[in-house]
């Protein structure tokens, strides 16, 4: 496979050349763009997955404090 030119780099040869060359770099860029917009994607899903997990401690723990949890320091462990 050839190299494609960077994009600030001029294309020589003919036209038929530089125009298979800009039809390459356009599918990896498009490749590139899917691939970007699926790992997009999925990190809204997890941030939304971890957004209501947060959302669940929190709730939690206000039950817990709500229910007369202590505020005294738990002991150490029996190793300690």
């Amino acid at each position: 496979m050839e190299s494609i030119p960077a994009a600030d780099q001029p294309m020589p040869g003919p036209p038929e050349d530089r125009i298979e060359a800009l039809e390459t770099r356009i599918a990896f860029q498009d490749q590139a763009m899917d691939d970007i917009s699926a790992t997009v994607t999925d990190l809204w899903k997890q941030i939304a997955a971890l957004t209501r997990k947060v959302e669940q401690l929190t709730d939690q723990l206000k039950v817990v404090q709500a229910s007369g949890g202590t505020d005294q320091p738990e002991p150490p462990p029996p190793h300690y």
